[in-house]
């Protein structure tokens, strides 16, 4: 009996305690040669969903069985029931996604995605698809939004992020766009991995797209991305991976605020200076987890402090990473002959983390900061935009935003961003070029006020169970 198939019968189970009917499942196909998936039910209320980590079948399944599989091939499939704060339930279509996917050593790995598909009908008659990355910023998979995001998920304080940010995945919702949402941190939540966070975002829109239940019209779907902050990490990489890992996609735009452009940057910029600094030595500690020969640097190089300090760092989410160890010394952590940051083990590291490097992304990317930001370097994402715009064929919108900060510039720039990813899904072109504007605050843009409110109310009017 396989692990899926046990996980089956234990959920049927559950069901049929709680005196409920299971009903027949539809059945995925991925391909002629694939192996037919079985969708599985919703558990039935109050029935909680269990944390990654007590269910292997779905989150680690058989390592043969994901070897053999294509990249965004569908291993298992279940629908599950969405909620705002773990207990407002969400009225929409919902399921959550095993597939394959890869990693930075090209070794095939297991992902999770969840695919939201609204109610209401596509705007422009076929219906386009947003992948949303959350900002986990957390070293554990059961702060993965796959579970956070499920009706019944333990409340948990330390992970308000993902609660708060599915306000803007709602706004995508109430235009009539699908959603798939991945662990884009992967099974070891190898937290700050733009490269590993890129090509499972990427799998898991090719997952989406082979998900039948989903209805979007495969690789002709008008797909974008977004994210901010640690969400804006594997995002910005997708873009630049595309072309190269997933060239079918029909990418349209994607849009990144409170951009990491640079880690050595990012880590000079916080070392002992600021508020977020446990939250970029988080991501320096799941960097160690995708890449061995950082884990040895830092188990050799590290001094008793530091190590303290990672072991209360490590298995939490987003909230102890930032306001964990504020003002912290991060390089003063390290027994290091010189800056560790630029060590000879680190740099090749370093440099596949840094962006811009594989190119400007051939699609339309949105970029919007924060010159105020205390977490990320403004010009470091200033030499970024210099650098995408080098290639005539770009086309790049950059807008900062003088008057905010990190959070700020987050609630702000959502209301352009949803207008500007809402033009991509819609089909509606973007000219060649580069254009950098400086503005007080995006909350002025021409429509961003209406747009935030519309998506507020919609939220409000969701948690009343109104459809999405």
């Amino acid at each position: 009996m396989t692990a899926g198939t046990r996980t089956t019968i234990a959920r049927a189970t559950l069901a049929l305690a709680a005196g409920l009917t299971v009903t027949i499942c539809p059945v995925v196909t991925n391909t002629a040669a694939a192996e037919p998936v079985t969708v599985e039910p919703a558990l039935p209320f109050p029935v909680p969903p269990a944390p990654p980590y007590l269910d292997p079948g779905f989150y680690q399944p058989d390592p043969a069985r994901v070897a053999a599989a294509q990249p965004g091939e569908i291993l298992a499939a279940r629908q599950v029931n969405l909620a705002n704060f773990w207990l407002l339930p969400l009225n929409t279509n919902a399921w959550q996604l095993s597939y394959r996917s890869t990693n930075t050593r090209g070794e095939a790995i297991a992902a999770v995605a969840t695919v939201i598909v609204p109610h209401r009908p596509a705007p422009s008659g076929e219906r386009g698809l947003l992948s949303f990355q959350f900002a986990e910023d957390s070293l554990s998979q059961n702060c993965a939004p796959s579970y956070t995001l499920q009706m019944g998920s333990l409340p948990n304080p330390l992970n308000p992020v993902i609660s708060a940010e599915f306000i803007e995945v709602q706004a995508m919702l109430q235009r009539g766009h699908a959603v798939v949402i991945p662990d884009h941190q992967g099974p070891n939540a190898a937290y700050a991995v733009g490269p590993l966070g890129g090509r499972i975002t990427l799998d898991g829109i090719r997952a989406a797209e082979n998900f039948e239940p989903a209805g979007l019209p495969g690789t002709a779907t008008r797909v974008a991305l977004w994210g901010y902050s640690g969400g804006a990490i594997p995002t910005a990489h997708a873009a630049e991976l595309q072309p190269e890992y997933a060239p079918e996609l029909n990418l349209t735009g994607s849009a990144a605020g409170g951009l990491m452009a640079d880690i050595r940057m990012a880590v000079d910029y916080n070392n002992g200076t600021s508020t977020f600094g446990g939250a970029v030595l988080g991501g320096l500690f799941g960097v160690a987890r995708e890449y061995p020969q950082v884990a040895q640097f830092i188990d050799q190089h590290m001094n008793p402090l530091g190590k303290a300090v990672r072991l209360v760092h490590e298995g939490q989410c987003v909230a102890l990473q930032f306001a964990g160890f504020p003002f912290i010394n991060i390089k003063g952590l390290f027994d290091y002959p010189g800056d560790p940051m630029r060590s000879p083990e680190m740099q090749p590291v370093l440099d596949e983390l840094s962006l811009g490097r594989r190119g400007t992304p051939t699609a339309p990317i949105y970029i919007y900061e924060a010159p105020l930001d205390e977490v990320m370097p403004i010009n470091a994402v200033n030499n970024l935009y210099d650098t995408y715009c080098q290639d005539p064929n770009a086309r790049v919108a950059y807008t900062r935003d003088l008057l905010s900060e990190h959070g700020i510039a987050a609630v702000a720039g959502t209301a352009s961003a949803v207008l500007w990813l809402d033009d991509r899904l819609n089909g509606v072109p973007v000219s060649t070029g580069c254009h950098q504007r400086d503005v007080p605050t995006e909350i002025t843009d021409p429509g961003a006020f209406a747009a935030f409110a519309n998506a507020i109310g919609g939220t409000l009017a969701a948690a009343l169970g109104m459809p999405v």
